[in-house]
Parts: structure tokens; sequence; C-alpha cells
């Protein structure tokens, strides 16, 4: 779709125009989200599909939101890259820009978190608001927290949390194999699953645990061989993208039977690769699922047939709900007036009431855990057209699954 990363920047840094200065809030007033994330190589399918959610769920909200304002999304490739994220923050920040989102890969995370940060530090007057949508490294919101990076999904521990609490009641579980992407949130994954199943199955034996390279692997053969050979009845792993939906379609064509426990097997690609062999076998941890109904329900219907795509990443509305909500208290876009305002702040979202945790800019909310399975008349909706769902079976309130964080948060005088 794009034709180069330079006509990609310039086109996107254009559209945030020489005016962006940020004072009260009013009734009209344009608020530009720059979305920095991988639109091209394996990944791009996923980072197409979210661009798509948050220009959908811009009109949705700029038609009615309680300060007022209009969305605009100015998107930038890159390439699921941190080198080429911090280029495109410093570019988008020369522009203008003041509110900056990303999501796909903690180690781009860390790396703009840490930028924006620094930014901030040296430029009073032209702070910058980082808005993670769904990279899920603890460490962003514990050793690393900064107080203008805010996360709106469930961070890694929280949704293991939420896994291990389901898996500690699943006895046919007793054989555990860890596979997951070689980089922070791949390793998170693992460390967090060795460390709850310790605590609350002692039993389940952990037969086998491998890492591979983020977003390069094209055959997965190998490491389902290596799966079959351990003898494990179930693999966790936090693969997403291209990562899952080919780990799934190998163990397929292998004829592997056992459980998958994913956080993100609703993401592109996957729910095709799954087809019906993953029927009751293959469950995942979210903050949602396709089968929510009400205004939600609406939402993925009208968006599925507008794009013939689906919609799974509901950080999107928390982003708009909880902005919306901080302008108007606020009474103002300014970030550093938004920052103080969005800590502590509780809005009711999609899956009940979320809260900005103060101490660590961590959202609490409610986690799913929902199974794989045959579309039915509770569980309608067809994902990527494949006549098979997500179904919940489990629902978390925010204090089950809510993990203690160590940030000491440093706070601007």
């Amino acid at each position: 779709m794009f034709a180069t990363r330079h006509l990609v920047q310039a086109a996107a840094l254009a559209a945030l125009g020489l005016s962006c200065g940020i004072a009260a809030a009013q009734k009209g007033e344009t608020v530009k989200l720059v979305y920095i994330d991988a639109l091209s190589g394996l990944m791009g399918p996923v980072g197409q599909n979210q661009v798509k959610s948050f220009q959908f769920f811009a009109e949705k909200f700029n038609a009615s939101n309680p300060a007022g304002v209009k969305f605009e999304i100015v998107p930038i490739d890159n390439k699921l890259s941190p080198a080429e994220s911090l280029n495109a923050l410093k570019s988008a920040i020369d522009q203008g820009a003041r509110y900056v989102m990303q999501g796909n890969g903690s180690s781009v995370a860390l790396a703009l978190s840490d930028a924006v940060t620094k930014h901030n530090e040296r430029n009073p007057g032209k702070e910058v608001l980082y808005l993670n949508y769904s990279a899920v490294d603890p460490d962003l919101t514990n050793s690393k927290c900064s107080y203008w990076h805010f996360r709106m999904d469930a961070d890694t521990s929280m949704k293991m949390e939420a896994m291990s609490t389901f898996m500690k009641g699943q006895p046919d579980i007793k054989k555990v194999f860890l596979l997951n992407q070689n980089y922070a949130h791949g390793h998170q994954v693992a460390k967090y699953a060795k460390d709850l199943l310790a605590l609350k199955r002692p039993d389940i034996q952990i037969v086998g645990e491998d890492l591979h390279p983020l977003a390069q692997v094209r055959d997965f053969a190998p490491y389902v061989a290596k799966i079959k050979a351990s003898g494990a009845d179930t693999v966790i792993t936090g693969n997403w993208g291209s990562d899952l939906s080919l780990l799934i379609k190998a163990a397929n064509e292998s004829g592997y039977t056992g459980k998958f426990f994913t956080y993100y097997t609703g993401v592109t690609g996957t729910p095709t690769a799954l087809g019906a062999a993953g029927a009751g076998r293959v469950y995942q941890v979210a903050y949602n699922h396709y089968n929510m109904g009400g205004q939600m329900g609406k939402w993925q219907e009208e968006f599925k047939a507008r794009f013939k795509d689906d919609f799974y990443t509901g950080s999107v509305i928390h982003i708009y709900s909880l902005l919306g909500e901080a302008f108007a208290k606020a009474k103002s876009t300014d970030p550093v007036k938004v920052a103080a305002v969005l800590e502590g702040l509780k809005v009711k979202s999609f899956n009940g009431e979320v809260e900005m945790r103060k101490t660590d800019h961590q959202l609490q909310q409610p986690l799913f855990v929902s199974v794989w399975q045959k579309t039915d008349a509770k569980n309608p909706y067809s994902a990527e057209n494949t006549g098979y769902t997500l179904a919940p079976v489990k629902y978390y309130e925010a204090y089950v699954a809510s993990t203690p964080t160590t940030c000491q948060m440093k706070r601007p005088s």
C-alpha cells in the first residue's frame, strides 16, 4: 500500500501541518494522533487493520465526546524497528505532534517511552504524551515507568495472572511447552508462566522452552517438531501476527492436537490458520472477544461490512474514551494538563469500568478467557468468515488480574 518509507513519512508529517499548537480545548478543535507502527512486512497486515480501527473510531468519537474535539489519525510506518520509530518520533515532534500512539512490539515501546521522556525533560512547553495501546512488557510500568507513558492494554503479567488462574482448573493440563518471540514480551511471557504455574499448579511440568526471531520465521515446522517430541499437551505462547498464524498452521499440518494458550488468537491471519482444526483447544486471554454484543457488537458488524476485516484492538476505544474525558475535565488538550487528569481517571468502557492507575499509568480492566469454537446462536460472530469464533468461557474482574507495581514515578514539578 505504501511505496516507500520516505513517501509514507512525508505524507504523514505533511498531514500534521505547521500549526499544531495546543491550548484550551475548544469545541471542534482537531487533535492529531500520530500512529507509529509497522504497516509493511510480515506484521504489516496487523498495522493496516489497526490504522483502519483508529480511523473508524475517530469517526464515532468525533460525533460524540465530552470535550467536543475532533480526532485525526496520522499513520507512519516504522517497519517494526526501534530506530525507524525514533526517527519518526523526532520528525513528528519537529512538525508539532503532541500525541503519539504505538503498540506492536515492546522493544519499540521501550525506545519510544525513553525518547519521549527525555524530550519532555529538555523541552518544557512542548511536551508529548505516548499512548501505548498494546505493547505489554511489564517493565514499561515497573522499572522503566514514565510519567508520559500510558498503557491501555493489560500487561503480560496481568494476562498471565488470569490465564494461569484459568489453567489451574484444567486438570488435563500436565505438560507445558513455552514457545515465544525472542524479545522483551516473549521473555516475559515465559517468565511469568513459569512463576505463576509453579504457584498455582506445581504439578504441571515445563517440558520445553524455546525462543525464535520476531517476525522472521516463515516455517514453524521445526519448532512444532520440538513441541511434539517433548510430549507437551499444552503450548503457552505470546506470539502475535504472522508468528502465531504460521505456528498454528504448522501445528495443524503436523497433526499436533495439544492445547494452545495465547494472547493474540483474534489478530489478523490467525483465525484463518485455525479453522476447524483449532476448535475446542485454542484459548485466548484478552480484554475483549468477538461476541461481546451490545454497542460493541454493532460496531464490529459495521467495521466488517465497511472494511471486509475484523475489529479486535479494543484498546483503540479505551484511548478515545479516556482522552475525551480527560480533555473535558482538563478543559484543555495540553498534554501536561491532560496527563495530570489521566492519572487515576475512571471511565465506563466496552468491557466494564476501567481505571488508569496513578502509581504506574497501567490501565486496570476486566479480562476474558475465550475458546475457539464453531459459531452458534450465543456466539454468532464469524472470525475472518471461517464459521468459527472466540467464545467467552471466563470473565475476570479487574482486581483478579491486577498485579503490583515497582514503579517509582518521577513526576514533573
